[in-house]
């Protein structure tokens, strides 16, 4: 319950009503700030009304229109240095920042370690694109030939997919959005003789068991190789020849230090690359129809039921596995939540 304005004295109340009208005498200094605010619906009246019995304590002084220091000084750095960057009227990034020594910008100034990549241009996707679906190159073989993340490989090759389907579906396309985005942005253009690698595709995730020392005892007589240290860290750690994405390119390098001829060892790494995809493709197929074995489907007039078969002590060493029967209950999903990241975060 708000707290009730106490009545205002008469003798106040009576300056309030003097001061309303057009007299000249009065200041408005002399009265509080309440009364002050108060006006009285008679001019001719000087007896106290209802109205400014009930009026509240609220000041009525206007705000004051100053800028601050800081903010004057960033309407005069707008005015003029910063005018250039009101507007984008150039090809290519228009940063506050400049460029560091790896020849990547620095949109911020004030955080160096901050740096825009650049994205691949509309004409290296069609060229990745044309590569693998035309000419039928390995996915490693195209992230190996211009240095691209064979999963970047895949994502344009899938984005290039549903935008040729588009278009023959006159679904229409952002294609000015697209064209103001990329100008704004570095770009990397494959396929010219000035190339340069688009990024690294061969880093090698470190895991945390591999970050502690180890002391293993070898005899001077043994071999000690990279395969040997993964299992000294654990049995399940992995070499760094097979960490890689394009493990193939090992391979590759030892035959060109072997003095094989170029074309020979080009010829032996697109083999190679095919052979690992199509063993990829094969595992992924066959696990895709183990899992329809597995469900039995029941057709209706108006649905489809599924049966599949569970182990009811499966449910993982905390009791909440995933391939446990019920692992959902008591673990909602969260895709009719605003705030929610709903769309993929990486391609596999």
């Amino acid at each position: 319950m708000p707290p009730r304005i106490p009545n205002a004295p008469s003798s106040l109340l009576l300056q309030s009503s003097a001061c309303s009208g057009s007299s000249s005498r009065c200041t408005a200094s002399r009265l509080p700030t309440w009364a002050s605010s108060c006006s009285s619906s008679s001019p001719q009246s000087s007896q106290p009304t209802t109205h400014q019995q009930q009026c509240s304590s609220f000041s009525t002084t206007a705000p004051a229109h100053v800028q601050s220091v800081r903010r004057q000084k960033m309407f005069a750095w707008l005015d003029k240095k910063g005018s250039q960057y009101k507007e984008h009227t150039r090809q290519g990034p228009n940063l506050l920042g400049s460029s560091g020594r790896d020849g990547l910008a620095v949109p911020f100034p004030n955080n160096p370690y901050f740096k825009s990549q650049p994205v691949l241009s509309e004409g290296s996707r069609e060229i990745i694109y044309k590569d693998v679906m035309e000419l039928g190159l390995p996915i490693k073989a195209v992230s190996a030939k211009y240095n691209v993340d064979v999963r970047r490989v895949a994502a344009v090759i899938r984005l290039k997919e549903i935008e040729k389907r588009w278009v023959k579906e006159y679904k229409p396309l952002a294609r000015p959005y697209a064209r103001a985005v990329m100008k704004m942005l570095p770009q990397t253009v494959l396929g010219g003789p000035d190339q340069k690698p688009h990024e690294s595709i061969n880093d090698v995730y470190v895991h945390s068991y591999t970050t502690q020392q180890l002391f293993v005892p070898v005899s001077e007589s043994r071999e000690f190789t990279r395969e040997d240290a993964a299992k000294a860290f654990g049995d399940h750690i992995l070499p760094v020849d097979k960490k890689l994405r394009v493990p193939e390119l090992i391979e590759f390098q030892k035959d060109l230090l072997k003095e094989v001829p170029l074309q020979e060892a080009n010829h032996k790494f697109l083999k190679a690359t095919a052979a690992s995809e199509a063993r990829i493709a094969e595992a992924e197929a066959k696990r895709r129809q183990a899992a329809e074995d597995a469900i039995t489907r029941v057709k209706t007039d108006r649905f489809e039921f599924r049966f599949q078969e569970f182990n009811a002590e499966n449910v993982g060493h905390d009791g909440r596995d995933r391939n446990a029967v019920g692992w959902r209950y008591g673990v909602p999903f969260h895709d009719r939540k605003r705030s929610q990241v709903k769309i993929p975060t990486k391609v596999e």
